[in-house]
């Protein structure tokens, strides 16, 4: 579909922060949205975590210190997910990773993403020659984890952002420019030991990550965004039946650490008071990203309350036959007045010889549409070299 003004919308929402707020719901608005969707189909079974859950080649996008845990020396996988595919065919989220374990304490990794928004078709006529212009946004990141004990591994990172939506056409073009930036993560996770319980093994799984930790992304001499600075803590656990079955449960909680938009007329008169911003972009450019980190938690105009909106949360469960075949389940929430993110997720994984292949399915449950709704989303994975167990 290149139905301009279609294009042109799903353009300006993806460049969120540049669109004023609004007062009505006060949704936290980023550049670079396409870095808090689930870029792997494993997570995508599993209502959008990772940041607790076992080891997989995939993790460099939620928590890159699991790598010290992986049981295979090297992995590569490659997901591409379909987006928004009941209103067009061209637009999806590519995620390209690599692992490798240095030896028994440490591991290396990087992973490539790639949002395309497909083609948008400019003409000034029916005649002329069409104007075919190709906005995205990519992240490439590097990330070294060390286990700092036998259970309790983390890892920094190291990530390139660039988001490209101009539009080179003779209304829209103006000076803006292909926004660049960095930023970096610092992750933690934890992995017990197998403990006997009277009729089953289990272990316990554990993971924080503060991921996205950089400056604002700069469009124009006047127009700024945040990058999507996120805090996630997360905890689990495996049943481990017998040598064959595992069931394993994980929850999970996020917030974005960037700045809540204010009220542009808290006195509903019509006027700014001094205290107040006049723009969303006035709002932003006044901000610091570092200080905001901190100032996030306390920073909602409608106080603490409005603060616990600002959480997401999600649940999901594993069951897992002899590391070869897997079924998953989860769900997330994300309060009305914060994007009214909400669904369900289904998933399963096959794995033979070195070869993983992994798929899910997420059925939306908001009156808010989810742009992944309906869409069935695949994953590669390849595993190869020396194996690595517990010690």
């Amino acid at each position: 579909m290149k139905n301009k003004f279609v294009w042109l919308a799903l353009v300006l929402s993806v460049a969120s922060n540049i669109l004023n707020a609004q007062e009505a719901d006060r949704k936290i608005t980023t550049a670079l949205p396409f870095l808090q969707v689930a870029a792997d189909a494993r997570a995508g079974g599993l209502g959008d975590q990772g940041v607790a859950t076992s080891p997989d080649a995939f993790s460099q996008q939620w928590n890159s210190s699991k790598y010290a845990f992986a049981t295979k020396e090297i992995g590569v996988a490659l997901n591409v997910t379909p987006y928004l595919t009941r209103l067009v065919n061209d637009i999806i989220l590519a995620n390209l990773v690599g692992y490798k374990r240095l030896d028994e304490r440490s591991a290396v990794s990087a992973s490539f993403r790639y949002f395309s928004l497909g083609e948008i078709e400019f003409r000034d006529g029916p005649n002329q020659e069409a104007n075919i212009q190709k906005p995205n946004e990519l992240s490439f990141d590097v990330a070294y984890s060390l286990k700092l004990n036998d259970r309790f591994s983390m890892s920094v990172a190291g990530r390139y952002l660039r988001s490209d939506l101009r539009l080179q056409t003779s209304v829209l073009a103006g000076d803006s420019n292909a926004g660049n930036g960095f930023g970096v993560d610092i992750t933690g996770y934890y992995q017990s030991e197998e403990i006997p319980y009277s009729n089953f093994d289990g272990r316990w799984r554990g993971g924080f990550a503060i991921t996205n930790i950089g400056p604002k992304l700069k469009y124009s001499e006047d127009q700024e965004s945040f990058i999507p600075t996120n805090l996630r803590l997360g905890g689990g656990f495996d049943f481990g039946i017998d040598q064959y079955n595992k069931v394993s449960v994980t929850a999970e909680v996020s917030k974005l650490l960037v700045p809540t938009p204010p009220n542009f007329d808290t006195n509903d008169d019509g006027t700014i008071d001094d205290n107040e911003f006049e723009t969303f972009d006035e709002f932003v450019n006044s901000k610091s990203a570092f200080g905001s980190i901190f100032s996030s938690f306390n920073d909602a105009p409608g106080g603490f309350s409005e603060e616990l909106q600002e959480f997401t949360y999600s649940l999901s469960a594993e069951y897992n036959y002899n590391d070869v075949f897997a079924l998953r389940a989860g769900y997330f929430n994300e309060h009305e007045s914060k994007g009214a993110r909400k669904f369900f997720t289904l998933g399963a994984g096959f794995k033979y010889t070195s070869i993983g292949i992994d798929m899910s399915y997420l059925f939306s449950t908001s009156n808010t549409p989810s742009p992944l709704d309906g869409t069935l989303r695949f994953g590669l994975t390849f595993s190869f070299g020396q194996d690595y167990r517990e010690f």
